[in-house]
């Protein structure tokens, strides 16, 4: 489980890199544009779980936090915890690296905003949220979601 953990991250390290490093390179436009950069650590994920589902589910299925504390304090808990960190907030990066291409976002403020979600996932959305209402005059926030979550998250 140890090395699961460790490697898991290079998963999606060369991504970040790209998007935060090179955000208009050719290469990393083309690269970012599929929605497959996340499959990686979610096939992992589901490597993980799937054999775990007759443990998983009772916790899941009525979380409580001191339920879902002791799946977490297990080292498969951990690196269960840390897939899903890791392809849920690449997901969120890419979404708002693309957002922020089509909008003419300044690159200098999508760094630190892509670093951010990569280490606070949340806080990184919620600051490109407030980054990208503000570039355009207070449009509402959640305008565009629909691009890349679906016709269900409409603001």
């Amino acid at each position: 489980m140890d090395t699961i953990f460790s490697l898991s991250s290079l998963l999606v390290m060369p991504f970040w890199l790209l998007m935060i490093a090179l955000p208009r390179w050719r290469v990393t436009q083309q690269i970012m544009r599929s929605p497959w950069i996340s499959a990686a650590p979610a096939l992992v994920y589901a490597a993980l779980a799937i054999p775990r589902l007759a443990e998983l589910l009772p916790a899941l299925m009525n979380p409580q936090l001191g339920s879902i504390a002791a799946l977490l304090g297990t080292p498969a808990g951990a690196a269960l915890g840390w897939l899903h960190f890791l392809a849920f907030d690449l997901f969120v990066g890419r979404w708002a690296y693309l957002d922020s291409q089509e909008r003419g976002v300044s690159a200098w403020l999508m760094a630190p905003i892509l670093f951010a979600t990569l280490m606070l996932g949340p806080i990184g959305f919620l600051l490109y949220l407030a980054a990208r209402a503000l570039a355009r005059g207070g449009q509402r926030a959640g305008e565009g979601l629909q691009s890349v979550a679906g016709e269900g998250m409409k603001g």
